[in-house]
């Protein structure tokens, strides 16, 4: 019997995947756990249809995170940090300060978890930060650390 998998199963595949498995199988553990159906016409015709729309739905994610990732490389986020004597720093920016001052500055949201910073800034100038922001999209963002004033 073909069956169509509505979840991942071990052993037999993936969801979405048709897998041909024996009748007694398919009748007394695949269909009733809801681990799948049985794969005819009608629910072939759905498969394809749920298919090609997360397609749509995968390609315009990423056509949207390309544009944003384009937005991005022209926008600057202008952050101060106390300095002390000879210019050292007191303190660092994290990806957390990065995020808010990317939405106050240029009023547009991040993730901080999406900031791609191995360790924190603890110096003066300009920096570019990696931003995740689709498994096939990172944006470049231009961070500028500054001595803070008073």
């Amino acid at each position: 019997m073909k069956v169509i998998l509505l979840e991942d199963v071990k052993s037999l595949g993936k969801k979405g995947d048709v897998v041909e498995v024996n009748d007694g199988y398919a009748r007394n553990y695949v269909l009733p756990r809801k681990l799948g159906m049985e794969a005819n016409n009608k629910n072939m015709n759905d498969l394809k249809l749920q298919k090609a729309n997360a397609e749509k739905v995968a390609r315009e994610q990423l056509e949207a995170a390309q544009a944003f990732a384009k937005e991005m490389e022209e926008d600057e986020v202008v952050l101060s940090i106390k300095a002390g004597e000879g210019g050292r720093t007191f303190g660092s920016v994290s990806s957390k300060e990065i995020a808010q001052g990317y939405k106050q500055q240029c009023g547009k949201e991040i993730d901080k978890k999406k900031i791609i910073l191995p360790d924190p800034i603890k110096s003066f100038g300009v920096f570019e930060v990696g931003v995740k922001l689709h498994p096939k999209v990172t944006g470049k963002l231009k961070v500028k650390v500054t001595e803070m004033k008073g």
